[in-house]
């Protein structure tokens, strides 16, 4: 056996069977959900601004992967956002896939793969994050695949599936460059925990090296442009870093549920006791870690925690039965109500569910404030001298798609550096929290205040649009100041 092989003895054991009778009906639910409830509500903040961008290589807050695809089926059609959200869907099918798969190479027989698939489909973190298309939703899919790759490296003792890991990673990076932490976090493990002969392996060395060359386009655009992700990183920090520091805990919860505390729990303690992959607790510890200290986002370690959810089911499969079932369904029914958009966007206001799923109130009342500014603009602009300039990139997004022939701008992350207006542009319909700012460089009056009119509480709610005229700035010094990250 070759040196970077040895650290624990030779297995010929049988990999079970893949469970498909007991993976599908989660799956064929999952994907039937999700497709039904695709187009209710309206595009997410995030899907209008995805969809606004132009294509880039890259992009100040994120790489290019999901704005390029959202860009792509956005301007497929004209209607709502089913399309969108297809992709979506797909990645939560592909998260319970893949998670049953790392069960099975755990152990897990029909009756472990057939629990973990139900109960990967009863979390808020597939449903949420398979409901709209965020930069997060393919991470349901891209980090718990490196991690089934990395698995069976080492407990088939077939060191090849560690290139199959470094070519995930390096794809993924294009979703975001984020990969990198957990994969850091199964290097020290392996220094820290072994077994540390698979540091010299080449295998492990080639997977390095195949994720660098693959992730290669993204580095140089971030080296070119001065890690301008790193700038959005501290931006995002002094935003959040407080919140996030508390809400990561409870997220740790909720996401997947608080009846799979006990099982991902178990899976971490069944990893942690296994010499073979017991580096993956440490990368799980590094990632839940770089999340408390960075203080960005507070979902991150989520992405990781299909791993332990897995093994807990394998780990106590025995005492899975009626109870458990019963904890499942309920776990189903909660991540529903708060996941999917089940009660009616005019009643939708008048529950908790905007205050714990944040996606719910972002997706709210876009057609009628793009009303109430467009009139705004059309009142204002004299043969089309006007624009329209919003202080976020959802308020932007939201005017680009429902009032097309309206010319508005953001000085928000990317679409600062996408456009700005033309230096003989006198006359600005200004949108947003952002207006203090606007002042200092134009004489304002605000006309109206945005109003959803179903009683949601979003980040437009009661929100000023004012019309701004005489500038005492160039618009470059104007659009510098205008320029925020977050």
């Amino acid at each position: 056996m070759p040196e970077y092989l040895a650290g624990y003895p030779a297995t010929n054991r049988e990999v079970p069977a893949i469970a498909w009778r007991g993976l599908v009906p989660p799956l064929v639910l999952v994907v039937t959900l999700l497709s039904v409830f695709s187009n209710r509500y309206g595009f997410e903040r995030d899907e209008l601004y995805f969809s606004m961008l132009k294509p880039a290589w890259g992009y100040v807050d994120q790489p290019p992967l999901v704005p390029l695809l959202s860009h792509a089926l956005a301007s497929m059609t004209g209607g709502g956002p089913w399309l969108l959200r297809v992709p979506a869907t797909l990645c939560a099918a592909g998260c319970l896939l893949i998670t049953t798969l790392i069960a099975r190479e755990l152990g897990g027989g029909t009756k472990a793969q057939t629990w973990t698939a139900w109960g990967m489909a009863t979390t808020s973190a597939v449903i949420v994050f398979g409901h709209v298309f965020l930069t997060s939703t393919p991470d349901l899919v891209f980090w718990p695949a490196a991690c089934l790759c990395v698995l069976r490296a080492e407990l088939r003792m077939q060191p090849r599936w560690w290139l199959a890991a470094g070519a995930v990673a390096g794809i993924a990076t294009y979703n975001k460059l984020l990969i990198g932490v957990p994969i850091v976090g199964i290097a020290l493990g392996l220094a820290l925990v072994g077994p540390r002969r698979r540091l010299s392996s080449p295998y492990l060395w080639g997977a390095t090296v195949l994720a660098l060359l693959l992730a290669a386009p993204n580095i140089v655009y971030q080296v070119v442009n001065g890690w301008p992700e790193l700038d959005m990183g501290r931006a995002l920090a002094d935003h959040n870093a407080a919140d996030v520091r508390t809400s990561m805990w409870f997220l740790l919860v909720v996401l997947l549920g608080p009846p799979m505390v006990v099982i991902w729990l178990a899976g971490l303690r069944a990893l942690a006791r296994d010499v073979r992959v017991r580096f993956l607790v440490v990368a799980f510890i590094v990632l839940v870690a770089f999340t408390f200290v960075a203080g960005t986002q507070a979902y991150y370690p989520i992405f990781l925690l299909p791993v332990p959810f897995a093994a807990g089911i394998v780990a106590m499969e025995r005492h899975l039965g009626r109870i458990w079932a019963a904890l499942f369904v309920l776990n189903g029914a909660v991540s529903a109500a708060i996941g999917l958009p089940l009660a009616s966007a005019t009643s939708v206001g008048a529950t908790p569910i905007p205050s714990i799923n944040q996606t719910v109130p972002d997706s709210v009342g876009w057609p009628t404030y793009v009303a109430e500014i467009a009139e705004v603009y059309d009142n204002t602009s004299r043969g089309g001298d006007a624009v329209v300039v919003t202080s976020n990139y959802g308020e932007a997004g939201a005017v680009a798609r429902y009032r097309p022939d309206v010319p508005v701008y953001s000085a928000q992350n990317a679409l600062h550096d996408q456009a700005r207006p033309a230096d003989d542009v006198t006359t600005v319909v200004f949108v947003g929290g952002e207006l203090d700012l606007a002042r200092t460089a134009f004489t304002c009056h605000v006309v109206t205040h945005l109003d959803n009119r179903v009683g949601v509480d979003n980040e437009e709610q009661g929100q000023p649009v004012a019309v701004c005229e005489a500038p005492r700035l160039p618009w470059a010094k104007i659009w510098a100041l205008l320029r925020h990250l977050d």
